[in-house]
């Protein structure tokens, strides 16, 4: 009987870890406060902004919000986080994507002060992580490796495949797994006999981006199993990267989607805020 890895559950032990430790802090007299920036109404982006926010008030962290219009331009979003930069009071910005066209997101993501970028996207952030130094870590990929040391899976010599190379989660992920001694592959669009080379994992990150896409097909018996994906099917629910009726019968464990990994991205983001306090 597979293990149903229980995203909401460890996500809630994780907050309620950091409401004690941000409850000492503020006995010593420290205000954490986390700024969030979302440009334009993105209805995908309000859920995720506003989740933020409601972490946040329970971990007892303050969250400064400025919502921008659509035609905000590229200056003023940097003059916005040279300010944010700036202020003492502020130990973490957040700059919510997508970002409108007209905006280059790599350049935001470069603007935002390395000690505050608690969504480890900021070059100097992915350079710590790839030499094994300590600093924020993308926030997807920190909750992964979570669900796996606290639902007792050990990551150390096993054959771990990960599907997707995106800077946010896949490559973070598979250094990550590699920090774990793990044996890491990762796959992408041009992987040669993708299906070969998945069923030898040990442990599957499904990062891919396209629904219900790994059938039992690709999956070793025994294996775990990540769902990275989040997409609507064609009645509207919410549904992974994998097909998860298909694969279940197959693993030892895995991610449901919802409550799965997508609980994670935001204790891990509120993780950071605590760690950009402390540093």
């Amino acid at each position: 009987m597979a293990v149903k890895i229980d995203g909401k559950m460890i996500s809630a032990q994780i907050k309620d870890e950091l409401k004690e430790k941000v409850a000492a802090l503020k006995a010593e007299g420290k205000e954490i406060t986390l700024a969030v920036v979302q440009v334009g109404n993105d209805p995908a982006s309000t859920v995720y902004v506003g989740n933020k926010k409601k972490a946040c008030a329970y971990i007892g962290i303050r969250s400064l919000a400025y919502e921008l219009p659509e035609e905000t331009t590229e200056d003023e979003l940097l003059d916005l986080i040279q300010t944010l930069n700036q202020r003492k009071d502020v130990n973490g910005i957040l700059v919510q994507l997508p970002l409108p066209d007209h905006i280059r997101e790599d350049l935001v993501i470069r603007a935002i002060d390395p000690k505050k970028d608690v969504d480890g996207f900021h070059p100097q952030s992915v350079g710590m992580l790839s030499i094994g130094e300590k600093g924020f870590v993308s926030c997807t990929p920190a909750g992964i490796i979570q669900l796996l040391k606290r639902s007792g899976i050990e990551i150390e010599g096993k054959e771990c495949v990960v599907v997707g190379r995106s800077n946010i989660v896949g490559k973070p992920m598979a250094m990550l797994l590699l920090r774990e001694n793990g044996t890491v592959t990762v796959c992408h669009s041009r992987t040669r006999n993708l299906k070969e080379v998945c069923r030898r994992a040990d442990i599957l990150v499904a990062a891919i981006g396209k629904p219900k896409f790994f059938n039992h097909e690709y999956i070793k018996e025994g294996a775990v199993v990540i769902d990275v994906g989040i997409h609507r099917n064609e009645n509207n629910k919410l549904c992974g990267d994998v097909d998860y009726d298909d694969v279940y019968p197959h693993v030892s464990a895995i991610t449901p989607v919802p409550g799965g990994v997508g609980p994670m991205t935001i204790a891990m983001l509120m993780y950071n805020c605590v760690q950009a306090a402390e540093m």
